[in-house]
């Protein structure tokens, strides 16, 4: 049976504010806290969080390979970053993932990616952190892709990969304006904004710094989510755009043997949230793969 390469993640905390690695634009030599294991083809990516009574709630998709279906899980850490629970909070009949968490006045939002189901939904915690219910009159134009909202300048911005083929996801820029998160929302008339597969997709959360508006990308160019590129974006407008790359983060060799990948950055107060890749060679992925095409039961492996 030929080998399959197979990603695999896991997410761990960075011991340091995320304007701190924007600025250094390394890892190497920073204290990290691995906060899952992966098992048996199962694996946690896309971390997103915040601190409240000092527990650090962490919410980030859920993968299975046996199902190919994403789903969104909640782990709660102390201050020391051991683990207090862990929950799934949201699961569809879609694929979800990239679960954003937002707080705007006395509301907590999430905005998890669901571009298979044809849109792009909001959700308000109505009893935090284990329900959540669609905002209604939320309406967002296009089924966004790693959709990444920041308040700039007075205003709500929306920078997503748009739906298309696979090049397509990986490699282009957009973005939407809002006066308020729940909307209305515009597209930007100069969308995509840009094509590189290096530095376009989202990858994290807007960071506000002194240079401008520096927003994790992902660097696809030799595999998916290989690295973070820092796009700095010193000229923005519902009419006007401009960028460049600043920086390169990598998965330094220390993750070993989580070194093939790193493609989430979202700050989370005193850390730093990550995912890191390893590719697996295991055949077992074509057992999952055929069993799930003929509906039998999956083996346990």
């Amino acid at each position: 049976m030929p080998f399959m390469r197979t990603d695999l993640w896991r997410c761990a905390a960075v011991h340091a504010p995320v304007r701190d690695l924007v600025s250094a634009g390394t890892l190497e030599g920073r204290s990290v806290s691995w906060l899952n294991d992966t098992h048996s083809f199962r694996f946690l990516a896309d971390p997103f969080g915040f601190w409240r009574d000092e527990i650090l709630h962490v919410f980030a998709e859920a993968y299975d390979y046996r199902d190919r279906h994403g789903r969104i899980d909640h782990l709660a850490f102390d201050s020391d970053l051991r683990l207090l629970g862990r929950q799934t909070v949201l699961s569809m009949p879609w694929h979800l993932s990239y679960p954003v968490i937002i707080e705007d006045a006395d509301d907590i939002f999430m905005l998890p990616e669901a571009w298979n189901s044809g849109t792009l939904q909001l959700y308000r915690a109505v009893s935090f952190p284990a329900r959540w219910e669609p905002v209604t009159d939320w309406l967002f134009p296009v089924a966004a892709i790693d959709a990444s909202p920041v308040l700039y300048d007075g205003l709500w911005w929306m920078f997503f990969s748009p739906p298309g083929n696979k090049q397509e996801r990986q490699s282009l820029l957009c973005a939407a304006w809002a006066e308020k998160l729940t909307g209305p929302w515009y597209l930007h008339p100069g969308n995509p904004l840009r094509r590189d597969l290096a530095s376009a997709r989202p990858g994290g959360t807007p960071v506000v710094t002194a240079a401008g508006l520096v927003l994790p990308t992902q660097d696809c160019s030799r595999t998916y989510g290989g690295a973070i590129s820092l796009l700095t974006i010193t000229d923005l407008a519902p009419d006007r755009f401009q960028a460049s790359v600043s920086g390169h983060l990598a998965a330094p060799a220390s993750f070993a043997p989580w070194i093939s990948g790193l493609h989430t950055l979202s700050g989370a107060g005193p850390v730093t949230l990550i995912d890191a890749k390893r590719i697996s060679l295991s055949p077992a992925r074509h057992l999952f793969d055929l069993r799930r095409t003929v509906g039998k039961p999956f083996l346990k492996i």
